[in-house]
C-alpha cells in the first residue's frame, strides 16, 4: 500500500462543483424524505424501511453524548446523507472507472490484492464500487460482499445480525447510522474453516459535508478463523465530513477474528463509529487500530465475553497533532466464566493536540476464574500538548483478577539528548523514541502495512515537529 498522502493531495485539487457533476447526491439533511429516498435507490426491503425510519425517530429524540470533546460544530443540516460514485458496482479491476481507479490504485489496492488479500471491497463515499473474492474462497463457502447485495441474496442471515449488536437506541450516532446507512462490508466464514489469506476493505470520504455510515457484519462460525483488515482515508476539506460506522462482529465456539484498523482520515472528519463483538466458548477477538487522522473523534471497540473461556486483546496507538482531540479507549464485558483480555493503547500528543483514553473493564457475578490486564502509555511531546486516562473498573465476581498500569508523562530529555549525541537530529531522535513505545502494536500488523505505518508516523511527525 503506497502513501495515502499522495491520494489525499491529488483528491484535493477537484473542485465542489467538478464533483457535483460526476455525482448523484441526495439532498441535504436528516429528513424522512431523504432516509425513504435513500430505501429506494437501494431497492431495500420493507423491514429495512422500517427500521431506517424508526432509527430517524430516535434519533431526532436523542443528545449529544454528555463526555468528551465538543461536537457543537457539527450542523445535521448540512450533512449530505448520501452520496453515490458515478460508477456501477464492478468485479473486475479493469472495468473501474479512471478517476476512481486512480484514487484507490494509490491506495495500494491491484498491488496489495496480488501479494497477501484474499478479497477486497472498497467503498468511495456511500457506495461499494469495487468488489473482488478469489473463487478459493467461494469454493470452501466463505461469502464476502458489499452490505446491499448481502441483504438481496442472503436475507435471514443478514436480518438475523444486522443491529442486534448495536441497536440504534444505543446512542444517538447508532441511531444516525440506522437511518442513513450505506455500503460496508458482509463476511460469513463458515464452521471449521480458516481463512489462509487476509480480507480486507477500503472506505473513502471524497464529497465534502458527505457523512459516511457504512455497515459492516462479521459471523465467524464454530471454529473458523480470519484476519479483516479495514483502511479509511479522506482528503482535507474547508468543511467538516461525518464518519458514524458501524461494525457487528459474532464469533461462534472456539472460533478467531483479528480485526485491524488503519485509519487516516483527515483533520476535517468528525469520527463517531462504533465497534463491538459478541465471543462464545472458547473463541477470541483482536482489535489491533492506528488511528492518525480525524478532527475529533470517540471510538471504543467493545467485546462482550459471553462464552466460557472466551477472550479478548485490543492493542492500539493514536498520534494527536494540532487541532485534533481523539477520545478513544475500548470496553470489555466479562460474563462467561475463566474468560481473558488484554489492553494495551500507546497515545502520541504533539502540536497542542489531546488524547484521551477511556477504559470500562466490567466482570459480572458468576465470572468466575476471569482474569482482565489494561496498560496505557501516553506521551506528550511539548506543553501545549494534553493526554488524559480515564479507567473505569467494575469488578463484581470476587473470584477474579483484574490489573490496570497506566503512565502518562513527557519524552525525557535525557533520551533525547543521548541520541543526539550520537549524530541523530531532534526530530529524527523523537521519532525512534516514539517508533520504539509503539513497537509492540505495529509489530502485530501484516509487513505491507507496517511499512504503510511507519511512514504514515514520519509524515505526522514531521508536520508536527518538523
Amino acid at each position: 500500500m503506497r502513501e495515502l498522502q499522495d491520494l489525499k493531495r491529488s483528491v484535493e485539487k477537484r473542485t465542489s462543483e467538478s464533483i457535483k457533476t460526476k455525482y448523484d447526491l441526495v439532498l441535504p439533511g436528516l429528513t424522512e424524505e431523504v432516509v425513504r429516498e435513500i430505501s429506494k435507490l437501494k431497492g431495500e426491503p420493507d423491514w429495512m424501511l422500517n427500521m431506517r425510519l424508526k432509527s430517524l425517530e430516535m434519533f431526532q429524540r436523542s443528545h449529544d453524548p454528555r463526555f468528551g470533546p465538543s461536537l457543537e460544530e457539527i450542523d445535521y443540516d448540512k450533512v449530505l446523507a448520501y452520496a453515490k460514485p458515478g460508477a456501477k458496482k464492478s468485479v473486475s479491476w479493469e472495468d473501474v472507472p479512471e478517476e476512481i481507479k486512480e484514487a484507490f490504485d494509490r491506495l495500494g489496492i491491484p498491488e496489495a490484492e496480488r501479494k497477501v488479500l484474499a478479497g477486497v471491497e472498497a467503498q468511495f463515499d456511500s457506495e461499494v464500487i469495487y468488489s473482488h473474492v478469489k473463487k478459493v474462497l467461494s469454493k470452501y463457502g466463505v461469502i464476502f460482499t458489499n452490505m446491499e447485495e448481502a441483504i438481496k441474496k442472503y436475507p435471514e442471515l443478514v436480518k438475523k445480525h444486522f443491529m442486534h449488536l448495536v441497536p440504534p437506541n444505543d446512542h444517538k450516532f447508532a441511531a444516525l447510522h440506522g437511518a442513513l446507512w450505506s455500503g460496508g462490508s458482509f463476511l460469513y466464514v463458515p464452521k471449521g474453516v480458516e481463512v489462509p489469506l487476509p480480507l480486507q476493505s477500503f472506505f473513502m470520504v471524497n464529497t465534502p459535508s458527505v457523512g459516511q455510515f457504512e455497515h459492516t457484519v462479521i459471523i465467524l462460525d464454530e471454529g473458523a478463523k480470519a484476519t479483516y483488515i479495514e483502511g479509511c482515508t479522506a482528503p482535507q476539506y474547508t468543511v467538516h465530513n461525518l464518519h458514524a460506522g458501524v461494525v457487528e462482529v459474532y464469533v461462534r465456539r472456539n472460533a478467531h477474528l483479528k480485526f485491524i484498523t488503519i485509519q487516516n482520515w483527515s483533520k476535517s472528519v468528525f469520527n463517531m463509529e462504533t465497534k463491538r463483538a459478541v465471543v462464545e466458548d472458547g473463541g477470541n477477538m483482536e482489535w489491533v487500530s492506528a488511528s492518525f487522522g480525524s478532527y475529533k473523534s470517540l471510538v471504543y471497540p467493545s467485546v462482550i465475553l459471553k462464552g466460557a473461556k472466551s477472550g479478548a486483546n485490543v492493542l492500539s496507538i493514536t498520534l494527536v497533532g494540532k487541532g485534533q482531540h481523539i477520545d478513544a479507549g475500548t470496553k470489555i464485558y466479562h460474563i462467561g466464566s475463566e474468560t481473558k483480555s488484554t489492553v494495551v493503547s500507546k497515545g502520541i500528543s504533539m502540536g497542542g493536540g489531546w488524547s484521551t483514553f477511556r477504559a470500562l473493564v466490567r466482570i459480572a457475578r458468576g465470572s468466575r476464574g476471569s482474569k482482565s490486564t489494561v496498560e496505557c502509555t501516553s506521551v506528550m511531546l511539548d506543553d501545549e500538548s494534553r493526554s488524559d486516562t480515564i479507567p473505569v473498573i467494575e469488578v463484581q465476581e470476587p473470584d477474579s483478577d483484574f490489573g490496570h498500569e497506566a503512565r502518562v508523562g513527557r519524552i525525557s530529555d535525557d533520551q533525547v539528548f543521548y541520541l543526539m549525541s550520537r549524530g541523530f537530529t531532534e526530530l529524527e531522535s523523537k521519532s525512534l523514541i516514539i517508533r520504539g513505545i509503539m513497537e509492540p502494536i505495529i509489530e502485530e500488523l501484516p509487513l505491507e502495512y507496517t511499512v504503510e505505518l511507519n511512514r504514515l508516523i514520519s509524515m505526522e511527525l514531521e508536520s508536527s515537529l518538523g
